[in-house]
C-alpha cells in the first residue's frame, strides 16, 4: 500500500518576504518587534545592516507609508544601499522614505522652516574653509588683536565651538575641561562666537554643526513644527546609535514624543568617535529615558573565527559599563 506525503508550505501571511526563512532567530525577533521603544544591542558581524534593512521592508509591507519612515544612518551611502535593498525586496519606490545622516535630514527639514529661525530656504552651507574666514572676520569684529595676545587661531576656535555644540557643553565649561590654557580668554572667545553667529545669520549661512543645532532649536522653540514632525514620523530607526552625540540623541527623543516608535541599533563596545563628540552614554541612557523599552540582542557572529571572538571578548570584559553579549 502506497503512502501519501503532504508537503507543508511555510505560511508567510500577508507578506511577500518569508522573513523567518531569510533571517536567523534573533534577527527575526528584531525585524518583527512590536511597536514602541526598542534598543537593539548588535554585536560585531551579527548582520546588523541586513536586520535594519529587513525591518524597514517589514514596516513598508505592514502598511506604514514610506514617507512616514525615518531611517538615520552613519553615512548617506549606507542609507542609499539599505533603501536600494528594500526596494528590491518589496518592489516599492523608496525615494519617499526619509533616509540619510542626521545632517542631511536636518538640512531637508531646515529648508522647509528656515524662516522660523530668521533664515531663508536658500541658505548656504559653509564648508570648513568658509567657516574659518567668517571666524576671522568675527575676531576682527570683537576687536581682538591676534598678534597682541596668545589667542586661539580660527581652526582651533572651530574645534572648540564644534565640541561645545556636539557635547552639549556651555563654552565656558568646554574651555575649562578641554582647553584650560585658554581659560583667561574665555570672555573674548565667547564674544567671537556671538559675532560669528550674527555674521552667519546676516549672510544667510549655516555651518555643518548648525544643521543639528538649528534643527533642535526649531523643534524646541516652535511647538507647532515639533508637533508636525513628531506626528509625521510613525517609525524612527537609528543605526550606529553608539556613535551619536548628545545633540543627536535629543533630536531623536523630540521626534519620538508622539508615537514613541523608535528603534535604535548599536553596540556600546564599538563606540570610537568620542573625539568628535559621540557620547556612548546615549546607548546606556536610552533605557532610562524610555522605561518601557524592549531590549533585543544580535549575538551570532558571521564574520570572525572563534579565536578572534574569544580575544575580543576577553579584551572588553573588564569594561565598567557594558551590555553583556
Amino acid at each position: 500500500m502506497s503512502k501519501r506525503y503532504t508537503i507543508k508550505r511555510h505560511d508567510t501571511g500577508p507578506f511577500k518576504i518569508d522573513y523567518e526563512k531569510e533571517l536567523d532567530a534573533q534577527q527575526f525577533q528584531v525585524v518583527t518587534a512590536a511597536s514602541g521603544p526598542t534598543l537593539v544591542i548588535a554585536g560585531a558581524g551579527s548582520g546588523k545592516t541586513r536586520t535594519v534593512t529587513y525591518r524597514v521592508a517589514r514596516l513598508v509591507e505592514s502598511g506604514v507609508p514610506p514617507d512616514r519612515l525615518l531611517l538615520v544612518t552613519f553615512t548617506n551611502k549606507a542609507a542609499r544601499e539599505m533603501l536600494q535593498r528594500v526596494e528590491q525586496l518589496v518592489a516599492t519606490d523608496v525615494r519617499r522614505i526619509w533616509g540619510g545622516t542626521f545632517h542631511s535630514i536636518g538640512n531637508r527639514i531646515l529648508r522647509r522652516h528656515a524662516e522660523s529661525l530668521g533664515y531663508t530656504a536658500s541658505f548656504t552651507i559653509a564648508d570648513s574653509e568658509d567657516a574659518k574666514d567668517v571666524l576671522e572676520s568675527a575676531i576682527e569684529d570683537a576687536g581682538i588683536d591676534l598678534k597682541g595676545k596668545r589667542f586661539p587661531q580660527p581652526g582651533l576656535l572651530q574645534d572648540m565651538l564644534s565640541l561645545s555644540i556636539n557635547k552639549g557643553l556651555p563654552v565656558t565649561d568646554l574651555i575649562a575641561s578641554h582647553f584650560p590654557n585658554f581659560q583667561p580668554l574665555t570672555a573674548d572667545i565667547e564674544r567671537v562666537f556671538e559675532r560669528y553667529a550674527k555674521r552667519k545669520l546676516a549672510s544667510n549661512t549655516m555651518d555643518y554643526d548648525d544643521l543639528l543645532l538649528n534643527w533642535k532649536r526649531l523643534l524646541t522653540t516652535c511647538p507647532e513644527i515639533l508637533k508636525h514632525w513628531a506626528n509625521h514620523f510613525l517609525h524612527i530607526l537609528v543605526d550606529e546609535y553608539q556613535d551619536t552625540n548628545k545633540l543627536q540623541a535629543e533630536i531623536v527623543d523630540l521626534l519620538a514624543t508622539v508615537h514613541r516608535n523608535v528603534m535604535v541599533v548599536g553596540d556600546d563596545a564599538q563606540s570610537i568617535y568620542g573625539f568628535r563628540g559621540a557620547h556612548f552614554e546615549n546607548i546606556y541612557g536610552f533605557a532610562e529615558r524610555y522605561a518601557d523599552v524592549h531590549v533585543l540582542r544580535l549575538e551570532n557572529n558571521y564574520r570572525s573565527r572563534p579565536e578572534i571572538l574569544a580575544l575580543a571578548n576577553a579584551s572588553i570584559k573588564h569594561n565598567v559599563r557594558q551590555f553583556p553579549k
